[in-house]
Formats: C-alpha cells, sequence, structure tokens
C-alpha cells in the first residue's frame, strides 16, 4: 500500500478514488497510490500560443480515406501540392460506380493470415467452394462497429461472415497496411528520388462525430500497421471527414459543381422531371470515366469562384452522406487568408448508405422468415455476400419517378436451400407474403417496384433530411447560404430529390461532380496545410476533479472532506473546456502538478467528460471517467545545496506542467519539468477505460 504524503497546509491531497486532481489556489489532497499528485495552482484555460507557420516537413501527403462502404487513397508531393494523384484504377468494379475506389471489404485465411482486401477479396470469396468459404474469414462494412461499440478498447472484437471472431485492430491494422503497399508503390514510382520513411506525412479520415477512442483507435491501427511510428505521432493527422471535404470545396469552380438549386422542383415523382435532374449526374459520371487515364487532379492555389458570392459572415454546411453515418459540420470561410471557422460542433448519426441495406434485408426477412435468412447467412456465407453485391449495384440506379422495376438477381444456392429449408419454392414464399410490391420474375430474379424501393430508402433519407433541418433551425446555423452534398451516398438520385425538395428555399444545394472523391482530396488538402481549419467547436465537456473549499448551503453534506481541521468540497468538475465551445488551432490548457511522494515516477490523471455543460460534479448524472493522462517522470536533477532544509522541501514541491490542445482533430499533451525545463513523457488514453 502506497504511503500517504503529509503536505503543508496550502496543497491538496487527493480525495479517494481520484487519481489525480487540478484544483483553485490552497486545497487539501490525499494520496493513495504511486500515481498519486498534488495540484498546483492552475493557469487560465484556455490561452492562446500563436504557432507561426512553418514550411512542410514532408516531401509527400498519403490520405486513406477508410470508408464503410468504399475505401481509397491519394497523396501529392509537397513540391507540387496543386496535383492531387489518385489511387490506382483496381481490377474488377461494380456497375454504376464512377470513383475509383475499392470496396471496404478483407478476406483472412481459415488460419487468419490476411489473404486479400477490395475487390480481390470480394471476388475470391465469391470462387470458392461453399463448405470451404465457411472456414474463411471474410470483412464486410466492418469500420461500423467502431461507431456503434460505447466501450471500445484495443481487445474489441470484429465478427467475420462465418461467425468466427478476431480483434478489431488486427483487421483495421491489415486494411491500412494493404494501402500503405499500394501507396508507396505508387509514391515512389512517380518520384525522381528515393523517400524515406520519414518523409511521407500520412492522413487517415475518420467521421467528425467519432469520439476520441475511436480517434485513437484508428491511431493504434496505423501504428500497428506500420504506417507510423509511435515515436513520431506528428507524422499522422487524423482528418474529419465533412472537414477534408469542406477544405476541398472551398477550391471549387463553377463548373466542378451540379447546383440542385437551378433543377425544377414538384411534388410528384414523374419520370420528366428526374430525366434532367439525373442527367446532369450522369454526364459529371461519365466525364470522369474519361479523364481517369490521368488519375491527376489539380485545385486551385486559393480559393474557388463559386466563393466570390460569399460575404464575410456567411455560413454554410457541409453533408458528408456517407455508407455508414452521416456527419454535418457548419463552417465560415475567413478572408482573405481562406482558412475556416466551425461554427457549430459536429453532428449526425448512423444514417447512411447500410441503412437501406439494412432495410432490405428487414424485407427479406419479412418475405421469407428471419430464421431462414440467419440460416443461409450462416449456411451460405459467400452467397449472400453474392446477394447484397446484387442489390448494391441496383441500389445505385434507383431514381425517383422510376417507372420499370428493379430486378435483384438471387443466387441459385438461394433458391435451393430455401426449397429445402422450408420445401416449397421462393416464388410462393413471395405469395404467401402478400407483399404486393415485390414480384417475382421467371428468370429468378426479385422485381422490386418504385414503392419498394421507396420504401427500403425512406427511413433512412427522412433521418437525414430531419437532422438537416434541426441543425438550420439552430440560432448558431441560422443565414446558411450553401449546403455541400459530399460521399458515396450523395450520388444516390433518392437522396439529392429528398433533399432539394425540403430545402431548397432555404439555401443552395451544392453537389461536387467527383462526390465520392471530395473528402479524399480534401483529407490530401488538409496533409498539406493542417491549419487550414483555424477554430473547432468542442464536441463535449472535458475536466477532472477537484477540491474546493466547502460552502455550507451551496455543496451538499455528503462531498464534505475535513482535513487538518479544514473543509473541503470532493468531487468538483474542474472543466478544462466546454461542450460547443470555440478553441481555435494553438490555444492551449495548462495544468500544474507536482507529485505527492519523494521519488514518484508516474503521476497519471482521470479525465471525465459530459455531453452537456449543465454539470458540477463528477458524479453528477451523464458525467463518465472518459481517459487518463500519463506523465512519466524523469529523475529530478540534483539541486545546488539540496541536502537537507529548503533543498528537502524544493524536492517535495517539484512542478510539473501539463498543456493539453483541444483545438486539432485529436487532443494532445504535452508535459514539461519546470525546475529543470525538461521535458516530461506524457500520454493520453482513452482507450483502456
Amino acid at each position: 500500500m502506497a504511503d500517504v504524503v503529509q503536505l503543508d497546509p496550502n496543497s491538496l491531497q487527493i480525495p479517494n478514488d481520484i487519481s489525480a486532481a487540478s484544483s483553485v489556489p490552497s486545497s487539501p489532497a490525499t494520496a493513495r497510490n504511486d500515481c498519486s499528485i498534488t495540484p498546483l495552482t492552475p493557469s487560465p484555460s484556455p490561452r492562446v500560443e500563436v504557432r507561426p507557420r512553418m514550411a512542410c516537413p514532408f516531401t509527400v501527403v498519403v490520405a486513406i480515406d477508410f470508408g464503410t462502404t468504399s475505401s481509397g487513397y491519394a497523396f501529392s508531393f509537397t513540391q507540387d501540392s496543386e496535383a492531387i494523384h489518385m489511387m490506382k484504377r483496381w481490377e474488377g468494379g461494380d456497375p454504376g460506380v464512377a470513383n475509383q475506389k475499392s470496396p471496404t471489404c478483407l478476406l483472412l485465411t481459415p488460419d487468419l493470415r490476411f489473404h486479400s482486401f477490395g475487390f480481390a477479396a470480394r471476388d475470391f470469396y465469391h470462387d470458392l467452394d461453399p463448405e470451404e468459404a465457411r472456414h474463411w474469414l471474410y470483412f464486410d462494412k466492418f469500420k461500423m462497429k467502431i461507431h456503434s461499440t460505447s466501450d471500445l478498447t484495443m481487445e474489441t472484437e470484429l465478427e467475420a461472415v462465418n461467425g468466427r471472431r478476431v480483434r478489431a485492430i488486427e483487421v483495421f491494422a491489415h486494411a491500412l497496411r494493404f494501402f500503405r503497399e499500394h501507396a508507396l508503390k505508387e509514391v515512389k514510382d512517380q518520384s525522381s528520388s528515393v523517400l524515406e520513411g520519414e518523409e511521407i506525412r500520412w492522413v487517415i479520415t475518420v467521421p467528425a462525430v467519432w469520439r476520441q477512442p475511436a480517434k485513437q483507435f484508428m491511431r493504434e491501427a496505423a501504428y500497428l500497421a506500420g504506417l507510423v511510428s509511435p515515436d513520431c505521432p506528428e507524422q499522422l493527422l487524423i482528418a474529419l471527414e465533412p472537414e477534408a471535404a469542406s477544405i476541398y470545396c472551398r477550391k471549387l469552380r463553377l463548373h466542378q459543381v451540379i447546383d440542385l438549386s437551378l433543377q425544377p422542383v414538384t411534388n410528384g415523382l414523374d419520370l420528366e422531371v428526374s430525366r434532367p435532374f439525373d442527367s446532369s449526374f450522369r454526364q459529371a459520371r461519365e466525364q470522369l470515366r474519361r479523364s481517369r487515364h490521368s488519375r491527376t487532379f489539380l485545385v486551385e492555389s486559393g480559393t474557388g469562384e463559386l466563393w466570390s458570392e460569399l460575404r464575410t459572415g456567411d455560413r454554410y454546411i457541409v453533408a458528408d452522406c456517407g455508407g455508414g453515418t452521416v456527419d454535418l459540420t457548419v463552417h465560415q470561410i475567413e478572408q482573405p487568408q481562406g482558412t475556416l471557422k466551425e461554427l457549430y460542433k459536429a453532428s449526425g448519426g448512423p444514417y447512411g448508405a447500410v441503412g437501406v441495406d439494412l432495410a432490405f434485408e428487414a424485407m427479406l426477412c419479412q418475405i421469407f422468415g428471419d430464421d431462414f435468412i440467419q440460416s443461409f447467412k450462416a449456411k451460405r456465407p459467400a452467397a449472400w455476400v453474392d446477394l447484397t453485391i446484387a442489390f448494391e449495384a441496383r441500389k445505385r440506379t434507383a431514381a425517383p419517378g422510376r417507372a420499370n422495376a428493379l430486378n435483384i438477381s438471387l443466387p441459385f444456392s438461394f433458391i435451393d436451400y430455401y426449397k429445402r429449408h422450408r420445401g416449397q419454392s421462393v416464388e410462393a414464399a413471395l405469395r404467401r407474403s402478400n407483399m404486393n410490391i415485390v414480384k417475382w420474375s421467371s428468370q429468378g430474379m426479385l422485381r422490386l417496384t418504385q414503392e419498394a424501393m421507396n420504401e427500403l430508402f425512406q427511413p433512412t433519407i427522412i433521418n437525414i433530411v430531419k437532422h438537416i433541418e434541426e441543425l438550420m433551425a439552430k440560432p448558431e446555423v441560422h443565414g446558411v447560404r450553401f449546403l455541400f452534398l459530399v460521399g458515396g451516398f450523395a450520388e444516390s438520385p433518392m437522396l439529392q430529390k429528398a433533399v432539394q425538395r425540403a430545402l431548397w428555399r432555404t439555401c443552395r444545394i451544392i453537389i461536387p461532380h467527383d462526390v465520392g472523391l471530395t473528402i479524399l482530396k480534401g483529407a490530401v488538402l488538409f496533409g498539406l496545410d493542417p491549419t487550414v481549419v483555424r477554430v473547432r467547436r468542442c464536441p463535449l465537456t472535458y475536466g477532472v476533479g477537484v477540491l474546493n473549499r466547502f460552502v455550507e448551503g451551496r455543496h451538499p453534506r455528503e462531498k464534505l472532506l475535513i482535513k487538518e481541521g479544514r473543509e473541503w468540497c470532493t468531487d468538483i468538475l474542474d472543466r478544462f473546456v466546454c461542450v460547443d465551445q470555440s478553441v481555435a488551432l494553438g490555444e492551449v490548457v495548462r495544468r500544474s502538478y507536482t507529485p505527492a511522494r519523494l521519488g514518484q515516477r508516474k503521476i497519471i490523471i482521470n479525465i471525465y467528460c459530459s455531453t452537456t455543460d449543465d454539470v458540477t460534479y463528477i458524479s453528477d448524472p451523464g458525467v463518465r471517467k472518459c481517459g487518463t493522462v500519463t506523465l512519466d517522470l524523469p529523475e529530478p536533477l540534483p539541486l545546488p545545496g539540496a541536502a537537507g532544509g529548503a533543498g528537502g522541501g524544493g524536492a517535495e514541491r517539484r512542478e510539473i506542467r501539463a498543456t493539453m490542445q483541444f483545438g486539432d482533430t485529436e487532443i494532445k499533451v504535452t508535459a514539461v519539468d519546470v525546475m529543470s525545463n525538461r521535458s516530461v513523457r506524457a500520454s493520453i488514453d482513452f482507450l483502456s477505460n
């Protein structure tokens, strides 16, 4: 058991179960373990440190857009930063897909070795014998697991299609390692000089609504994949997806976008209205296909002409409609420097295109029975993947006012398995279900009417439109001039038309031609200049537990701690930052701590968070411990005349100053030993709770 250190009356001892605390001046404390500390007076928070713009120390920036349904990479050389090089086009591909990204699916051998990723993984798995396929581990749309897991750790597992489980960090590392190898080969092919590992800056995109544990998880996966070393964390940037899209959108010229505000709007869904609406996208996609041989995009050196209409103070929304999530961010462009300021904390939810896939699966369960579908997925996993691919291809062609039905091919094994499992045909099951919006074709296809497609799309689309409308109704967001729709799901005419119908009177609705690659290009631009987003909003309130003077009538009696004759209130939340608070790039929060014991080698500080600012104590409802800051203390340097007396007292009051940054895409911490001015190894962990 660790010693309880008696300190002078003006120091704070840590209350039970609090590893670390920060206090106002003149607070007492108790210490329980080797990681206990005594806080010193905090500085005002936050304060601004102006960081000078420095030349990029890297030769090339490689960005990986790690999506739920599709992923890709792009890169740019810092000497020619106006040229963004896209990844090579993959073998295989799906009808109706214009961009060069690969499906986010991964295949492991039965003995858990990496086999393939993307189209290669999907096609190989498709060609396996059904019995053999049951032993292979196929992962699809696995990014959503990170979003939906509330207690994410390094031990969180993913379930393959065949039911076997593997640590999620290993699956993500396999995927990132695959992109690393392909990207490095392309970069080296285009580089005239030999590139060293430390000359490459890597950028990985994540949804803006992801919390700190998920962001740290992606960073740890990148370390495991060998993208960068944990000793060089600045070599890897985590980019927020709608933020990256916003960075790219500010470069757009008028001929690079489609303005839905100029399209006709009706209450009906007639074909004549949808034709001109859809044709502009078809032309844009065809133009992209013809230009793919170069795979190089040129961007404006300044802001694009689209922004000439914006006046100082104008704001816009970027809606990143991806496969798994929809992310909304509100930005203001600052002229003349072209930097961006976030006006409202990022919002969104699991309203991506996967919701349409889940609705299709629910429809199949309604027709054929939930028990059959679950059995088919377990016994014929490769055939189930084939069915989802067939639906995905047809889903992309769904459009408002489409007169003819969409045909979904059912794998032969589905038809055969149902007949043996149920003793009747698929056609009989359809008749018995009384689902008139789905028909059976003698060619072995499900025929989904327009009504059926509406039923599949509407729940997800309604959620997206509702979320945008609720965001626009907030006072901080009032007066939005533009709404940019980006992400893979933004290619859907069903979503485009719904957003246009709901919001065309409110703002201009803009869709970039290369809508599926917008985030990827923006991530490259972010890697070239991470200071482009000057102000962000805090998604949560963060702080630590402290002791303050007990005030009768204000503080509850159960929080009373009497120490050396003085009364203190425990568990008060000392806020570092508040939810939706504006934090500029370079703003820091400082707290000073002193070890509770001589010879103590580690300080651990518990971090608490809340979704609201209406909290007083770390024990209040909605407040939870979300992470820890660890300070590894070096041996103190011997002081002149330190033998006894004042020297001993000085060592006892050794001050460690921790500096935290909340204005970047990740929370960062550094520390210094004030007396010796030596750096202290500092780390922040959100994955070990």
